[in-house]
């Protein structure tokens, strides 16, 4: 029997059927677009993820016929969520938290309640990408939408909605809402109230590895799953992540490359720190009981990459095309060794942390006339991970050591892209046996629920081991040092432009 994990980002998703001994034996995938029908709007239609999410699923069930899945769980980006009626209709297209529509609301919730306050409820700071913020936008200019939905479905609830099981929510997915109290595990009336906003709206929430229900047999017979397969909670896709990468205590971190790049160390306690706060680091459940993890995240991560593979690669997607191979690895083939003499300020969408600003902009500087493409490119991965070492530090600053890094998402999979990380960061560097960290995580969280693993330490220890290990070389490292102190520069120094931009 396999374990299968099912991880919902934000412009794809993916299943991955893992069998007892954590080994991949099925997998697929399949994009979907963001649409923007307004000037600083990013969708995603519910009824495309949910296509792709049965398609990969469907996918994954026709090439485990001789393995075939027991049990699934599932990993989803934060703060979007599905309205949902009654009769099963999607009601509208889901806010991603590229959006910005609701920029103006931080404004409006600081006049009602204070950044601390919110923080020691949700174990985060005040943000225009949260649910909650997202829902009052939907109530002030969708009302009839409001009105008609039954619950506001985050994409791992929605997607046990789909295979007709019970929608349940786990409490890192449920904090990624700004509207549930992370230790007193429930959702916050304090916080409803304030919203003017219904929590019977939102759905119930479990811990993490929580059996909730099946697959309907409906839904199996259409998906080609045999009948009983068994739904757990999983969570919010970086707590996932860290957990397939075995960050279940201190010490170390995760650093997943996808869509958004997002650095995930974990904790024995909730960390009440003014230095969390003032650089909006969050500290929420874990999905390992009892742990709490933070997020020190760019929200443009994997995407300035796909911005550049789609606006200005076609050479490189046509030799890709040739050879047979994935556009990436034609595109970061030919990269200088060393810091770029190309600096790029990676907010070319809503920032992330530490800035919380929605209306920042993207920046390249120190072109010339003789700056080739591979100067750019490197630029384009080193700014997003000088951001990360921005995020890094912030967390050290509160005494969160991270001393080891374990690298998962598209980025592990590049030997050019780990080193850069390891001499920029100053910490080793190491990639997994399997680089599909959120969705081994769900897996295990599925295999220890339906008594495949009698812990998620017993599975961790079994499942996840390092493959290869970076070290920072101290050359390159002294010369990242010299750049950093540019690039602290960057932010403040454009802050004011980009806002009049």
């Amino acid at each position: 029997m396999s374990l299968l994990g099912i991880d919902v980002g934000t412009t794809g998703t993916k299943a991955v059927a893992f069998n007892h001994g954590g080994k991949p034996v099925a997998s697929a995938y399949r994009e979907y677009p963001l649409h923007s029908r307004q000037k600083g709007w990013m969708e995603v239609d519910p009824h495309e993820v949910a296509a792709a999410v049965k398609d990969v699923i469907s996918l994954v069930a026709a090439k485990t016929r001789h393995d075939p899945v027991s049990a699934l769980s599932v990993s989803a980006m934060g703060e979007a969520a599905v309205p949902v009626a009654r009769d099963g209709r999607f009601l509208a297209p889901v806010q991603v938290s590229l959006d910005e529509r609701t920029a103006s609301y931080p404004d409006w919730w600081r006049g009602r309640i204070s950044n601390e306050d919110v923080f020691r409820i949700t174990g985060h700071t005040i943000y225009s990408i949260f649910t909650l913020p997202r829902t009052q936008w939907i109530k002030e200019h969708w009302r009839s939408v409001y009105d008609q939905t039954w619950k506001f479905l985050c994409f791992q609830e929605f997607v046990f909605y789909l295979l007709g099981s019970e929608p349940v929510t786990d409490y890192s997915q449920a904090a990624r809402t700004m509207g549930f109290d992370v230790r007193a595990k429930k959702w916050s009336e304090r916080l409803f109230e304030i919203a003017e906003l219904d929590p019977a709206k939102f759905p119930t929430a479990a811990q993490s590895g929580t059996l909730v229900g099946k697959v309907a047999d409906t839904v199996a017979n259409e998906l080609g799953l045999p009948r009983g397969v068994k739904c757990v909670t999983g969570g919010h896709d970086q707590p996932c992540n860290a957990l397939g990468a075995g960050i279940l205590t201190g010490g170390s971190a995760v650093y997943g490359t996808g869509t958004v790049d997002c650095i995930t160390p974990a904790f024995d306690h909730f960390v009440d720190s003014t230095d969390f706060i003032q650089n909006n680091l969050a500290c929420y459940p874990h999905v390992v009981p009892d742990k709490y993890c933070s997020v020190a995240y760019n929200s443009t991560g994997g995407n300035l990459l796909k911005w550049y593979r789609d606006t200005f690669a076609d050479t490189e997607k046509r030799l890709a095309a040739e050879k047979g191979i994935d556009p990436y690895e034609v595109i970061l083939g030919d990269l200088p060794d060393g810091p770029s003499p190309v600096m790029v300020l990676p907010h070319f969408t809503v920032t992330g942390t530490p800035w919380f600003d929605t209306n920042s902009r993207g920046a390249l500087l120190g072109l010339k006339l003789t700056t080739t493409k591979g100067e750019i490119v490197k630029a384009l991965i080193e700014g997003t991970t000088f951001e990360m070492k921005l995020n890094l530090e912030a967390l050290r600053r509160s005494n969160v050591a991270v001393e080891r890094i374990r690298s998962t998402g598209g980025g592990a999979k590049s030997r050019l892209w780990n080193q850069l990380k390891a001499d920029m960061l100053g910490v080793p560097v190491a990639t997994l046996q399997t680089s599909e960290g959120g969705s081994l995580g769900t897996a295990m969280l599925a295999g220890v629920a339906t008594g495949v693993y009698g812990s998620l330490a017993e599975a961790a220890s079994a499942l996840i081991h390092e493959h290869e290990v970076f070290e920072p070389r101290p050359e390159i490292s002294a010369r990242y040092g010299e750049r950093f102190a540019i690039y602290r520069q960057l932010y403040p120094t454009l802050r004011e432009i980009n806002h009049r931009l």
